[in-house]
């Protein structure tokens, strides 16, 4: 059977824009990037490819030695193609891969990448299985624990007293509703948890069980973006007396705000950056401007989750090619050296390849903007509770 590889217009045309950037006699090395950029995953995959196209710009801009060159391929949401992905891009050459969306799809992905002795580096997989299984070259810059905190935290300001959590059965939701409804329960909070199949479509059973029977005050969706739009659609229609509704990754994003103007307002998710996005730092800065650059339009956070994995890539590929380790485990050695401030906040990587230090911020859908409203020194707009998008 023949596998079926999707390189992505765009993404090739960014790719060799790039290489148009760096120093004149730089040594070109090749990275891999495999990324959901069709299927149901397509839209973080995008939001992921961005940022990764824009840390290989800055990056060749300013290394003046070694110029990335991104190879991307498609793994169209599918862990069997995202293997395939991983294996096509070691047949090319690459000497590590950043990218992945879906711990499912990871998990497999980062495994073929381990035999091939090649660094896998991801901000898309958050299921703690990714990091206890012993891979060596596996790296990632969030965890679920970064996100329980954003969410419990959150809830906890707005002294919610009960909580429905809708959540999706796939390993990296399930793990974290639970871990969300433990932590809640340990604070006094009632926690309801409704679980449902990827497959799902329909969500009113479900709603119109919380709204008749649980009567919370808040509903916590733990899954991926369909998903919350399913479950949005559903409230939209039942409306469930409740105070907010509240998500995680991949709802907080400019691309849901414009995609589902009536399903958006006031919904809370977790985001690092507010938007339009503000920077202070240098580093910041230079992420705004290139991005700006490349994409005509302002960045979000998984872009800035794909920047931040990425340049961490790069900068250890770079040490290992001056050091000549490149092709003898090199880059796994130099990502485990790693330790700076970035524009998530401070990264060092454990001996599991994850970055305990991670804590997410929580973000607001506010008239077409998204305000960060948690934790209060780190929030640019005041949130508004109890308020939901009917």
């Amino acid at each position: 059977m023949t596998t079926r590889f999707k390189l992505i217009g765009l993404a090739a045309l960014a790719s060799a824009a790039l290489m148009g950037g760096g120093s004149a006699g730089a040594e070109e090395i090749k990275v891999g990037a495999e990324l959901p950029l069709t299927g149901s995953l397509a839209r973080v995959g995008a939001g992921m490819q961005e940022g990764i196209m824009v840390a290989a710009d800055v990056f060749n801009k300013t290394n003046g030695k070694h110029t990335i060159k991104i190879i991307t391929i498609d793994d169209e949401s599918a862990p069997a193609k995202a293997i395939a992905a991983v294996e096509k891009l070691a047949s090319d050459g690459v000497v590590a891969i950043t990218g992945g969306y879906g711990s499912n799809n990871i998990s497999p992905a980062s495994d073929a990448a381990n035999k091939l002795g090649l660094v896998y580096i991801t901000s898309g997989g958050v299921d703690d299985s990714l990091v206890n299984a012993g891979r060596k070259n596996f790296f990632r810059i969030n965890n679920s624990a970064g996100y329980e905190k954003a969410m419990v935290g959150m809830l906890g300001d707005v002294g919610a007293k009960s909580v429905s959590i809708v959540y999706s059965t796939k390993d990296a939701t399930a793990n974290l509703a639970k871990d969300v409804e433990t932590a809640l329960a340990a604070k006094g909070v009632k926690v309801t948890m409704h679980s449902f199949d990827p497959a799902i479509t329909d969500f009113k059973p479900i709603i119109n069980k919380i709204k008749i029977q649980d009567k919370s005050e808040v509903i916590a969706m733990v899954g991926y973006e369909n998903d919350y739009v399913g479950i949005l659609r559903a409230a939209r229609v039942l409306k469930p007396a409740v105070k907010a509704m509240v998500g995680v990754w991949s709802l907080a994003t400019p691309k849901m705000a414009s995609d589902f103007p009536d399903l958006m307002p006031n919904v809370y998710g977790t985001a690092l950056l507010p938007f339009p996005a503000q920077f202070k730092t240098a580093d910041g800065k230079a992420f705004a401007d290139a991005y700006k650059a490349l994409y005509k339009k302002e960045p979000d956070y998984l872009g800035q989750f794909g920047y931040v994995q990425s340049m961490l890539l790069f900068e250890a590929i770079a040490r290992a090619a001056d050091k000549g380790t490149l092709k003898k485990g090199g880059v796994a050695e130099e990502m485990r050296k790693t330790d700076r401030e970035t524009l998530i906040g401070r990264v060092q990587f454990s001996a599991n390849g994850d970055n305990l230090n991670f804590v997410h911020r929580m973000g607001q859908h506010q008239d077409k903007k998204i305000v960060i409203v948690w934790p209060k020194e780190t929030a640019t707009g005041k949130l508004a509770y109890p308020a939901t998008p009917w």
